[in-house]
């Protein structure tokens, strides 16, 4: 589901909706993000280096050549690669390509830029920068991955993770005592 609120300055590049994800698709997008909540304790993690966007899993798309200003809200994944300004919320997938340019407060699950992105970002899950991406504003995740080549201006600052396949052990000394 996508809201926007505000003004299309450019109408001729509709946003292309996509059926929602079938239980298939959406287990497929649950493994990825339990991949990219795992990232920090994973050898074999390796970040995106292609947009998501070729994976067929994308509900919307701002095109090249258009411009949006207000307030949009989705959920699944959603690429950007036009011109926004606003403020953008999510649980899910934001993907910045090349080109876009993006002055925001951008609250997230996960963030693959490859853009310009002007203005804070705060992402539960994680934070991808690709070359050429150029982000000036102050970054909040637990996961952030800054290819060489990218141009960032601002603070990070990394947050713990709440992935809910964290299970706590305690030992008996410990049930003992509570």
């Amino acid at each position: 589901m996508m809201r926007g609120i505000g003004k299309r300055a450019n109408d001729t590049s509709p946003a292309d909706v996509s059926p929602p994800l079938t239980t298939n698709e959406r287990e497929k997008k649950e493994d990825y993000m339990s991949l990219a909540t795992t990232a920090p304790s994973r050898p074999d993690y390796a970040p995106q280096t292609r947009p998501a966007s070729t994976g067929g899993e994308l509900n919307a798309l701002l095109g090249r050549g258009s411009e949006f200003d207000g307030k949009l809200t989705f959920e699944g994944t959603v690429r950007i690669d036009g011109t926004f300004s606003g403020e953008i919320s999510t649980s899910d997938t934001l993907i910045v390509g090349d080109g876009a340019k993006v002055s925001a407060e951008i609250t997230c699950g996960t963030l693959i830029v490859h853009g310009e992105i002007t203005g804070n970002i705060n992402a539960t899950v994680a934070v991808e920068l690709h070359k050429p991406a150029r982000v000036k504003g102050d970054v909040t995740t637990p996961a952030l991955v800054v290819e060489r080549g990218v141009f960032f201006q601002g603070n990070s600052k990394m947050t713990e993770q709440t992935a809910s396949n964290v299970v706590r052990f305690a030992s008996t000394a410990e049930s003992a005592s509570d």
